[in-house]
């Protein structure tokens, strides 16, 4: 195997993981915030964030990895770019508008910053859907 198929097979790998990861968030995980109450509601945020990282980080700095690796490889691939400039935009959407989401719902319930957070994370799912279709693409 060459360095190129073990870097698109690993890439794949990792990029549709956090599709998947990506729409359970979005259609189940974020929305339950808000049924989560009382007293319970910032000790639930606290270890969703904690756990959180074990599942996400090595999945997401592999795709991160393989996707500058990919444009080392491909330097004049569109997919392999386009790609790229798609997980910045994930790494970006993450750092500016879901942590400091997250950092606010650690102190206390507030409704109208879990509706933002399902919102906008939006733009993390779509970019990650079309991220996954794009790493398919580069396997052909």
């Amino acid at each position: 195997m060459t360095l190129l198929e073990l870097t698109q097979l690993a890439h794949v790998a990792a990029t549709l993981y956090m599709v998947g990861l990506i729409w359970f968030v979005q259609i189940v995980h974020y929305p339950g915030f808000a049924l989560v109450g009382g007293d319970a509601f910032v000790p639930y945020t606290r270890e969703h964030v904690r756990r959180t990282g074990w599942v996400v980080g090595p999945p997401m700095l592999l795709e991160a990895a393989t996707a500058v690796l990919l444009v080392v490889l491909l330097p004049t691939s569109p997919l392999a770019w386009t790609g790229l400039g798609l997980l910045a935009l994930i790494w970006a959407s993450t750092a500016l508008l879901q942590v400091p989401a997250h950092s606010r719902l650690n102190e206390a319930h507030d409704a109208p910053i879990i509706d933002r957070l399902v919102r906008t994370n939006w733009l993390r799912t779509t970019a990650w859907t079309t991220r996954g279709l794009l790493a398919l693409a580069l396997l052909i």
